[in-house]
């Protein structure tokens, strides 16, 4: 009985999975709306029971902001009972939980917030870390690019002309970014970060972050439509194909490696075998001599033959292109004197502009005297019938 217990156990594991993949999915997901309540102390009545502290470095530049803003810093972390002590010898910042604090996340928004000052950070955008719904992200983008000259480019490239692919960002995401030395620093939203992220990381792989830009703007208008939320966004997403135009040159000559073979190469053939094979080894000193002699003057001709013929191209003529024929005029087409005669002798006759009066009313006597005969013939022929 235990052998088909056990297998109907490994029948039901995978639904099992299933279910509870189902269920972080669902947990993943926030309502519209939903807003997480704020930690009170009545959530934690008896306080921490350890403290804690953490302590940042500081640029020598930032002494100065940091001296005049640090106590709208310490009253900003009096509220959530946290200490903060600045030290300016060692260029430190140093904050601690107190027997008074009773959120224990609050240390961390705290380390956060004099990171972000250390950063460049303004206070009156670091001092955001401390409520419920912002977060922030610092990107070290140093190491990311070797060239320091190329690094300088791209980053660059991220704050765009006056800033302002920064500002495109800045508005898609609803995070406040700042680009310092080697670091890029985030505040905002846990959605905005991610986008935020991205975005830096491709830019400094040499992907404009104008494609990204665009790419958030249709999720941006995508996300409006409450239809829209639940399907898959792949097909409206633009599709940039990388193209690498600065290929690397080849060289002309490329050397071919040989096969591998584990044997030597054959020895190379002396002078005398090479005598050996042709026979010459055998001649005697003077029909050596002669045959030299025969080989040069064999040499000679052919290069004077072929010199003879480069110079003989120069007097070789071009080849001409054949010439165009001029077509005659056909002389078969006589000109008709008389025909021409008539119609001036016509034209002559015919009188430009309107007849006079007098003209006009004997030509209307003659049509009418024309028609009276016409109208005589028809009642005579109805008279007939």
């Amino acid at each position: 009985m235990a052998a088909p217990e056990e297998s109907e156990r490994g029948m039901r594991s995978p639904k099992g999975k299933k279910a509870s993949k189902v269920d972080e999915s669902e947990l993943l997901t926030v309502p519209d709306g939903w807003k997480e309540p704020a930690f009170k102390r009545e959530d934690n009545p008896k306080g921490l029971l350890e403290e804690s502290s953490f302590a940042t470095l500081f640029p020598k530049y930032r002494e100065a902001y940091l001296k005049e803003c640090w106590p709208l810093v310490q009253k900003a972390l009096n509220e959530h009972h946290i200490n903060a002590a600045l030290d300016l010898i060692e260029g430190s910042m140093t904050v601690s939980t107190t027997k008074k604090t009773f959120d224990p996340y609050i240390i961390i928004r705290a380390r956060d917030l004099i990171k972000l000052l250390a950063r460049s950070v303004p206070f009156e955008q670091a001092v955001r870390i401390l409520e419920d719904d912002v977060a922030c992200d610092i990107i070290k983008i140093g190491t990311l690019v070797r060239n320091r000259e190329r690094f300088i480019k791209r980053r660059q490239r991220l704050i765009g002309p006056n800033g302002s692919t920064l500002k495109a960002l800045e508005l898609l995401t609803s995070c406040y970014i700042l680009v310092q030395g080697n670091t890029v620093s985030a505040l905002g939203p846990f959605n905005g970060l991610k986008e935020v992220r991205k975005v830096v990381l491709d830019t400094m792989k040499n992907i404009h972050p104008i494609y990204n830009i665009k790419t958030l703007m249709i999720k941006r208008e995508l996300s409006k439509d409450p239809e829209l939320r639940a399907q898959n966004w792949e097909r409206f997403l633009p599709k940039f194909k990388h193209k690498n135009l600065n290929k690397r040159k080849e060289p002309k000559k490329k050397n071919v490696k040989k096969e591998y073979t584990p044997f030597p190469p054959p020895q190379p053939e002396s002078q005398v075998d090479k005598e050996l094979a042709s026979g010459e080894f055998f001649l005697k000193e003077s029909q050596k001599k002669r045959k030299r002699v025969e080989e040069i003057k064999a040499k000679q001709a052919a290069a004077i033959s072929k010199r003879q013929e480069e110079r003989n191209k120069a007097f070789i003529p071009p080849k001409e292109k054949p010439a165009v024929k001029q077509k005659k005029a056909p002389s078969e087409t006589k000109i008709d004197i008389e025909a021409i005669k008539e119609k001036v002798k016509k034209a002559k006759k015919k009188k430009l502009g309107a007849l006079p009066v007098e003209e006009v009313t004997l030509k209307i006597a003659a049509d009418e005297k024309k028609k009276k005969p016409s109208l005589k013939l028809g009642s005579k022929r109805k008279a007939t019938n």
